[in-house]
C-alpha cells in the first residue's frame, strides 16, 4: 500500500457546542487550530450529535450553543478561508459510516474505551445507559475515516479513542480487502492526468518497478502531488499502482498529540463550566476585572505585609500562562518577601488577560453584528465536507456490496 505520508496531510477536529467559550478552549484547543491550519488541510466541525449523546433530554441546548460557538471560532483566528468548517448533523454520511462501521465492530471495544466508565460515573446525574453513549466513540471513529484524516489532535485522555479508530480501519480493510477493481480505477485516473501526465507516469512507474530506479520514483511522486485535477481517492490509487501494491480503503489516521492545556482556572483547578471558575471569551472588562481581582490568593498572606508562597496561589498558576521570566522572578521575589501586595501581582495578569481578550471580542462583535455571514461561511462549509464525504462513503458502499445495478 502506499506510505501515508504521501497523501495530504490531513487534520480533523471537532467541538461540542456546550455554549460560549472560555479561556481553557482558547489555550487548549483554539491556539492549535489556528496553528494547524497553516500547516494542514483541516477540517473542524462542531460536534452536535456528541453532544446529543449527553444532552438528549434538552436538545435545545446544543441548537442554542452551535452558532455563539462558531462566532468564538471566527473571532479566535480561525480562517474559513484555510479550514473547512462545518456542522456534523448537517454531513449525514458521518451517520450513515457509523451505522455501517458498527455492523462489524465488536461490542468489547467499545465497552473498553476508559471514557465511557468515567464519564458514567463523572455525569450521574443523566442516565447515559443508550446506545447513543456507548456508541459514540465509534461515531467519533465515523468523523475521522469519512474524510481519510491523516492526523487527529488529541490529547493524553483522548488517545485510546483514537487507537479505536485504527482498529476500527484496519478490521474493516481485512474483511472487505482491497478495492475492487483496482487496477482498473488506477488506469482511469491516470488518464484524468491528460495524455502528456499519464504518459509521464506510466513511464516512470515502469522505470521504477522493472529497473529500481528510486529517481522515478521520487519523480512520480512530485507529479501526482501538482495534480489539481485528480481526487484525493485517486491520487492514493495512483499512488499505490505505482509502489506496485494496492490501496487500502480506510487508512490508518496517526495521533498528533497536543501539548496539555495550561490554562487554569479562577481557583486554581483547570478552567471548566462546572466549576463556575472561567473566564469567557466575550465577557465584559468590567467582569474579567472583577473576577481577576478577587482570585483567591495564598491563604498565608493575610495582611499586606505578611510573606506568602507562589506555589500555593491560583494567581501564579496563571502567571506561567501570562508573565515571562523576568515579571515571574519580580512576582517570586515580591510575594515571598512582602515587598509587592496580592493586587500588585494581578494588575499584571489583568493587563495581559485583557489584551487577549480586547481583539477577540471585537471580532466577535463584527460576526455577532451579520449572523447571515456566519451561517454562509457554515453553509459553504458543509457543502465542501460534504462533497469529500461522499466519496468516501461511495467507496466503502461498494467494498461492502451495497451498489446494485
Amino acid at each position: 500500500m502506499a506510505n501515508i505520508n504521501q497523501r495530504p496531510s490531513r487534520v480533523l477536529s471537532g467541538m461540542r457546542p456546550t455554549g460560549r467559550l472560555h479561556l481553557g478552549h482558547y489555550h487548549g484547543v483554539l491556539k492549535n487550530w489556528v496553528r494547524l491550519q497553516n500547516e494542514y488541510e483541516c477540517f473542524f466541525f462542531v460536534a452536535d450529535w456528541h453532544a446529543l449523546t449527553t444532552h438528549y433530554e434538552s436538545p435545545w441546548v446544543v441548537g442554542d450553543n452551535v452558532w455563539d460557538m462558531v462566532i468564538d471560532w471566527l473571532a479566535c483566528g480561525v480562517n474559513p478561508k484555510l479550514a473547512r468548517l462545518f456542522i456534523q448533523s448537517r454531513v449525514p454520511e458521518h451517520a450513515e459510516l457509523h451505522l455501517l462501521l458498527s455492523m462489524m465492530t465488536p461490542l468489547g471495544w467499545l465497552e473498553r474505551v476508559p471514557t465511557f466508565r468515567d464519564q458514567q460515573e463523572q455525569l450521574s446525574d443523566r442516565d447515559l445507559s443508550t446506545y447513543g453513549f456507548l456508541g459514540y466513540p465509534l461515531l467519533q471513529s465515523a468523523d475521522v475515516l469519512i474524510y481519510k484524516a491523516t492526523e487527529v489532535p488529541v490529547g493524553e485522555d483522548q488517545v485510546a479513542h483514537l487507537e479505536l479508530t485504527r482498529e476500527v480501519a484496519r478490521r474493516f480493510n481485512h474483511l472487505y480487502g482491497v478495492e475492487p477493481d483496482f487496477e482498473q480505477k488506477a488506469q482511469e485516473a491516470a488518464r484524468k492526468m491528460g495524455k502528456k501526465n499519464a504518459r509521464l507516469y506510466h513511464d516512470l512507474r515502469r522505470r521504477y518497478q522493472q529497473e529500481g530506479d528510486r529517481e522515478a520514483l521520487e519523480v512520480a511522486h512530485a507529479l501526482l502531488e501538482g495534480q489539481p485535477n485528480i481526487t484525493v481517492a485517486d491520487r492514493e490509487r495512483l499512488f499505490g499502482y505505482l509502489d506496485g501494491t494496492t490501496r487500502e480503503l480506510l487508512p490508518e489516521p496517526e495521533v498528533l498529540l497536543t501539548p496539555t492545556a495550561k490554562m487554569p482556572g479562577l481557583d486554581g483547578r483547570k478552567m471548566s463550566k462546572s466549576y463556575h471558575n472561567t473566564i469567557g471569551l466575550r465577557e465584559p472588562t468590567d467582569d474579567v476585572v472583577r473576577k481577576l481581582r478577587t482570585m483567591p490568593t495564598d491563604p498565608a498572606r493575610v495582611r499586606r505585609n505578611d510573606p506568602g508562597d507562589p506555589q500555593k496561589c491560583p494567581v501564579w498558576d496563571f502567571h506561567q500562562v501570562y508573565s515571562d521570566e523576568s515579571t515571574r522572578a519580580w512576582v517570586q521575589e515580591g510575594c515571598t518577601t512582602a515587598g509587592i501586595g496580592c493586587l500588585e501581582c494581578k494588575r499584571c495578569i489583568i493587563d495581559a488577560v485583557e489584551a487577549e481578550l480586547s481583539p477577540i471580542r471585537e471580532r466577535a462583535r463584527q460576526y455577532e453584528d451579520d449572523p447571515e455571514h456566519v451561517r454562509s461561511i457554515i453553509v459553504d462549509g458543509c457543502e465542501q465536507a460534504r462533497e469529500e464525504a461522499r466519496e468516501t462513503l461511495g467507496e466503502v458502499r461498494s467494498a461492502m456490496g451495497l451498489e446494485y445495478r
